[in-house]
């Protein structure tokens, strides 16, 4: 998900980026000297280094990170570079890209250690084990309740409700070409008013004043007036695209730390984004690839996880931390779109909705 997620607070707990200390290996093995397996990811990765630590005792392995940007822009890059990866295994690739890396050949098979526990729905690789989901979190209009308090303006409930004149001016969202909440806010929208409304919709937003950027990064941290970034920018749009998680994000990240949640989700804009790791098909190192992968379905991991990169686990039993459940609880019905759909129509509709909302 960025996930999908939280960059500002990845940022403050320090990322995990150590230097490769191997030899050569054959193209799908390891050798006895090569003890680095490195992790390719969008640029919201993040864990506990004690957590990391920990799996580095164990396996034997040193874990270097590298980080390529959003995770549209990370995906395209890894499927460039699928004939010499950059590392052993990608972790964040979501359901709204997965058919690209799959039928692209970024993945070799793993049926992960600990699988079993992993919720069934999240699983949309079972027959042939490509992928494993990581974590799942929702896409949606998150706002500035200081904004609407100020204007005694309601804030939106519904995709609906954005497009009304009383939010003219108000919306930033991501690129859908490049940016993966971007592109799961539009297969919402895609969802929401299917193959014959979709592109009406975006007529009505792109009318009412929707502002445009390439990630999400830019939108929450330097256009929207609700996020801590926004607020030292002075930015003046209350309504983006990011996650139901970004309201505990802005309480534990907060300084100082507020009472409550300075940012409000629209529940009725979401859309349900799972995010996946994958064995690289040409990894250097794959023993310390499938390693690394058994880690991050770890209850440990899947523990530490909500809190780093403000996503939901996907290990059964995994506790949820209090925060997510007081600020930022899961959409209980958010949108969601049949994964051979997605594969089906979306470079269609991205080049659809580039022609009506950039050009």
């Amino acid at each position: 998900m960025q996930n999908k997620t939280f960059v500002a607070a990845a940022v403050g707990l320090g990322l995990v980026a150590l230097s490769a200390c191997g030899s050569s290996a054959d193209e799908k093995g390891t050798t006895a000297e090569s003890k680095t397996v490195t992790l390719v990811s969008h640029d919201s990765w993040a864990v506990s280094k004690s957590v990391l630590a920990d799996f580095e005792k164990q396996s034997g392995y040193r874990v270097k990170v590298l980080k390529d940007g959003d995770a549209g822009q990370a995906v395209n890059k890894a499927i460039l570079t699928k004939d010499h990866p950059q590392g052993d295994v990608f972790f964040g690739v979501d359901n709204t890209l997965l058919s690209r890396a799959l039928d692209n050949g970024l993945f070799q098979p793993y049926e992960a250690k600990g699988l079993d526990q992993v919720d069934a729905r999240y699983q949309l690789d079972a027959a042939k084990h490509r992928v494993t989901p990581v974590d799942f979190g929702d896409i949606c209009v998150n706002y500035d309740k200081a904004y609407f308090t100020e204007h005694k303006l309601a804030p939106p409930a519904t995709f609906d409700d954005l497009v009304k004149p009383a939010y003219k001016d108000l919306l930033v969202t991501e690129n859908a070409a490049t940016s993966s909440p971007g592109l799961g806010f539009v297969l919402g929208t895609a969802a929401q008013y299917g193959d014959a409304g979709w592109e009406g919709y975006w007529k009505k937003l792109r009318a009412n004043g929707v502002k445009v950027v390439d990630g999400w990064d830019q939108a929450y941290n330097e256009e929207f007036s609700g996020s801590a970034g926004g607020k030292k920018a002075k930015a003046d749009r209350p309504l983006v695209v990011s996650y139901a998680s970004s309201p505990p994000a802005e309480v534990v990240f907060g300084d100082p730390k507020p009472a409550t949640a300075p940012t409000g989700v629209a529940t009725g804009t979401c859309f349900r984004q799972v995010e996946f790791a994958g064995l690289l098909d040409n990894a250097a190192d794959a023993k310390g690839g499938k390693a690394l992968i058994d880690f991050l379905i770890s209850k440990t991991f899947q523990q530490d996880m909500p809190l780093n990169m403000f996503v939901y686990p996907v290990v059964k039993g995994a506790a949820v931390p209090a925060e997510f459940t007081q600020y930022g609880p899961a959409a209980e019905h958010p949108e969601t779109m049949d994964p051979a759909k997605i594969a089906d129509r979306r470079d269609q509709w991205v080049k659809s909705w580039t022609s009506l909302v950039l050009k």
